[in-house]
């Protein structure tokens, strides 16, 4: 097997509305899907080195919800939820996301579309988030987002790597 890389992720700006991350993992994409989608492997690498993920849902079906919940370092709760709109296993996933806070809305939902490509036992996998608007994709950018998501993201491979 390749050996893993860290912090490759690469976040671009197609639109005033868009958020593109893409990421190459040394694993093969039947991998990276079970991890993306396996509650108990989620657990493992969606927080980073952020905190602990103490909740994982999935109903991994078209109009199925998902939510995962953390306590981040700092000892406060961070949940997100969403539901699937498009599912094609081990190659593309549509689902909204929301971050809960105070005067969220699904109605207002960014959608995030997720495909996976195999090319000889590595996986691309890119990450489309279409927001409402600019204030909002800004507002994603300018959370700090990237710092946790690298993270993430090379947890993700590893697990993703270690499965066979």
């Amino acid at each position: 097997m390749t050996e893993t890389t860290t912090g490759t992720a690469k976040v671009t700006l197609p639109a005033d509305d868009q958020i593109l991350i893409t990421r190459d993992f040394a694993a093969p994409r039947r991998n990276v899907y079970r991890a993306w989608t396996t509650p108990d492997l989620v657990k493992r690498w969606w927080a980073g080195k952020r905190g602990t993920v103490t909740s994982v849902d999935i109903d991994l079906r078209v109009g199925g919800q998902w939510r995962y919940v953390l306590i981040a370092n700092g000892s406060y709760e961070v949940a997100f939820h969403g539901e699937y709109r498009e599912i094609v296993p081990e190659e593309r996933l549509v689902h909204t996301e929301v971050y809960e806070t105070p005067g969220a809305s699904d109605a207002d939902a960014p959608v995030v579309t997720v495909t996976f490509t195999e090319s000889e036992g590595r996986t691309t996998m890119t990450m489309l988030t279409q927001t409402n608007g600019k204030e909002l994709r800004d507002l994603i950018i300018e959370s700090g987002m990237e710092g946790g998501m690298q993270e993430s993201m090379d947890a993700l491979e590893e697990i993703a790597a270690s499965l066979e």
